[in-house]
């Protein structure tokens, strides 16, 4: 625990101008990012009394081993910057909003020939229109199906599309009158676009002029005695208007405005957003984050802001934000959203009317989502910590072990040997720190001997970036863990437990491991599964933990998250090697040519069989390209065949390139010298 005295600045060192500050541990990683109108008055109150300082905050600042700040000309860049900067290392300590789930958006992709419309979540994507987000996904295909009746725009696959347009057949929705068919030409592309367009008109909240337009032409249909017509007109009509009703009007005027809620405690905060286009409330999404320090409602809404609109422009913006609280300064973020929307954003608190009985809603919300959320006792800060503190007194620690790594260990029988490393930070997984491994060293089962070959190669690993980034010496300026392309280094930052799961054998071999690199600051403890009982190195017994101990109730987590992790490497792995083919073998050839020779010969059996001429007859094999497969195939044996592990009867050869089967119900094929699933286990 570093003292914050011992990298203070000197004083009239820090410069009285706006700014951004970075704060950095012992090992050079980026911990908080900050902004400031004035960096001296700011930073100043980091180097207070720790007695006076917010929790979080002391942690942060204990943790922390150097700040480093640049000056910037405006505010509204140093909000620029702040933003960048979290996005870019993630700091642990800043105010970060979890989302539990990834929102889906309705997507219709203006950036095809023939656009379509799906449900997309992650990343938006250039040139696709997106209206959400949505609650759920049923939610959107609900109203995708009503719209489709007016609408028939294309929702296939792109190998659907294709195989419609080879066959010249349309799926079921072509025949139905869902879909406008492009794929075998029943409407031009131009005519396929207008109708996208005008689908994605209609969800903007521009529906009168669609419910107005088919209302005349049913009331002329029916002048002009075409009932049947008209029918299907009114039929339309209702659909629009049911799809209109799953969003209901909630401010007459027709406004576009995201609604920004905030409910908090001492500790952690709710954010709730209502995004309402044309009146209507389209989509809905919230956060929920820990308050790292004394941090104020104006300022959860200026972090609220950066996460909702730093990776949006144009129209994504809206053209009205209502909040709770204003940012202090406010001037600066309004300038920011205007600078992102392109044109002007108008920022401020309801006062009175429907906007004001609305964000009331937006609260309550806002406030249920909160006291949900403390139900969830991973996510509880409070518990998180206790079971930190539990773990470093039970282990004999220095202090709480803010980063744990767990180690698992994987095989079928000795057969594709693997092992997973996991990260929780804070007692929350890491998951974008996640590794895999697999066991190089020796063939067979040995579990001892595969965590010693993991522990050393990881942190082998380590001393390499360590002595890379020149952590050893002195007044190094460093600008960050990342490697010269600017990805973050895979195994640059050390924990402060590394948890084995295994009892007192594994426990010793990582021990042993980390002995021999020389490495003597970094806790080991091994959990066994039969007891749950905690193993540390040297120790004839183990260390029982309560079985209601928020300690052991952690330390179970991350040894299950390694399980699962280490089981679906080594079950990819497996099946992987099921599907291997000869053709696997031969060099330069990739996956769209090797699907093209299994469907021209119909297996790799008759491929073997073919004259390099034949082979040359299939498009994008070239004369040498076929000689180097006739030469791969020949030197390749041929699979062995099937055998029915039920009746132990030899199957028919059915080499075709395609995926082997395992086995499963009795009576299924196993290829010869796979392992049996119901004989082994995995580990």
């Amino acid at each position: 625990m570093a003292d914050p005295s011992s990298y203070r600045p000197r004083p009239g060192e820090i410069p009285d101008s706006p700014g951004v500050y970075r704060f950095r541990d012992e090992h050079r990683r980026v911990i908080y990012v900050g902004k400031a109108k004035s960096l001296r008055q700011r930073l100043a109150n980091y180097f207070q009394d720790l007695a006076g300082l917010h929790p979080r905050t002391r942690t942060m600042v204990t943790t922390a081993a150097s700040v480093e700040w640049t000056v910037v000309s405006t505010e509204v860049e140093a909000l620029q910057l702040e933003y960048s900067w979290i996005k870019e290392y993630d700091p642990r300590f800043n105010v970060k909003y979890r989302d539990d789930k990834s929102y889906p958006y309705l997507a219709v992709t203006m950036n095809e020939e023939y656009p379509r419309v799906q449900v997309m979540r992650g990343h938006k994507k250039k040139g696709v229109r997106y209206f959400g987000p949505y609650g759920h996904a049923w939610a959107i295909r609900d109203t995708v199906d009503l719209l489709l009746r007016v609408f028939p725009v294309r929702t296939c696959s792109a190998g659907v599309f294709k195989n419609a347009a080879r066959t010249g057949r349309p799926c079921l929705l072509g025949y139905i009158g869902k879909c406008s068919a492009p794929c075998v030409g029943r409407v031009s592309e131009e005519e396929h676009r207008e109708l996208a367009e005008e689908f994605s008109d209609f969800m903007a909240g521009r529906t009168g002029t669609y419910i107005r337009r088919l209302e005349k032409q049913m009331t002329d249909a029916a002048e002009e005695m075409e009932y049947e017509r008209a029918a299907r007109l009114r039929d339309d009509i209702d659909a629009l208007k049911k799809a209109m009703e799953k969003s209901a009007v909630v401010l007459a005027d027709a406004t576009d405005a995201d609604l920004i809620a905030v409910a908090e405690d001492e500790l952690e905060a709710a954010v709730q957003i209502f995004h309402v286009r044309g009146g209507r409330v389209r989509g809905q999404r919230g956060w929920v984050t820990d308050k790292v320090e004394d941090v104020t409602t104006a300022a959860l809404v200026e972090h609220a802001l950066q996460q909702l609109y730093g990776e949006e422009t144009g129209d994504s913006v809206p053209k009205e934000v209502l909040v709770p609280a204003l940012p202090d300064p406010v001037e600066p973020v309004q300038q920011w959203l205007t600078d992102r929307r392109g044109a002007n954003v108008s920022l401020r608190i309801p006062q009175r009317g429907d906007k004001k009985s609305l964000m009331e809603t937006v609260a309550r919300n806002a406030q249920q989502s909160l006291i949900l959320h403390k139900t969830k006792r991973a996510s509880d800060l409070t518990t998180r910590s206790r079971a930190l503190e539990e773990i470093s007194d039970a282990l004999d620690l220095d202090s709480a072990p803010l980063r744990i790594e767990c180690y698992d260990i994987s095989h079928l029988q000795g057969d594709d040997v693997v092992a997973s490393m996991v990260v929780f930070e804070d007692g929350l997984s890491r998951k974008s720190e996640y590794r895999r491994f697999q066991i190089k060293g020796f063939e067979g089962q040995d579990d001892v001997r595969s965590m010693h070959e993991v522990i050393t190669r990881r942190f082998r690993r380590y001393l390499a970036e360590k002595e890379k980034t020149g952590e050893w010496a002195d007044g190094d300026e460093l600008s960050d863990l990342k490697d010269d392309e600017g990805r973050p280094k895979r195994f640059a930052y050390p924990p402060q437990l590394v948890v084995v799961d295994g009892g007192q054998p594994q426990v010793a071999a990582a021990k042993r491991a980390l002995d021999e690199l020389g490495i003597d600051d970094i806790a080991v403890c091994g959990l066994a599964k039969r007891l749950e009982e905690v193993w540390l190195p040297d120790d004839d017994d183990p260390v029982v933990l309560p079985r209601t101990s928020e300690g052991l109730y952690l330390l179970q987590r991350v040894r299950d998250e390694a399980h699962r992790f280490a089981i679906t490497y080594q079950r990819a792995k497996r099946a992987k090697r099921f599907r291997a083919s000869p053709l696997d073998d031969v060099p330069g050839l990739g996956e769209t040519r090797k699907q093209a020779l299994i469907k021209h010969f119909g297996s790799v059996k008759k491929l073997r069989s073919a004259t390099i001429d034949q082979i040359c007859e299939v498009p994008g094999i070239g004369r040498k390209t076929a000689e180097t497969i006739a030469v791969a195939l020949a030197q390749a044996a041929p699979a062995a065949p099937a055998v029915n592990t039920a009746t132990g009867e030899i199957m028919e050869d059915m080499e075709d390139g395609t995926p082997g089967t395992t086995a499963g119900a009795p009576g299924e094929p196993v290829p010869a010298g796979a392992p049996d699933e119901r004989r082994g286990q995995e580990t």
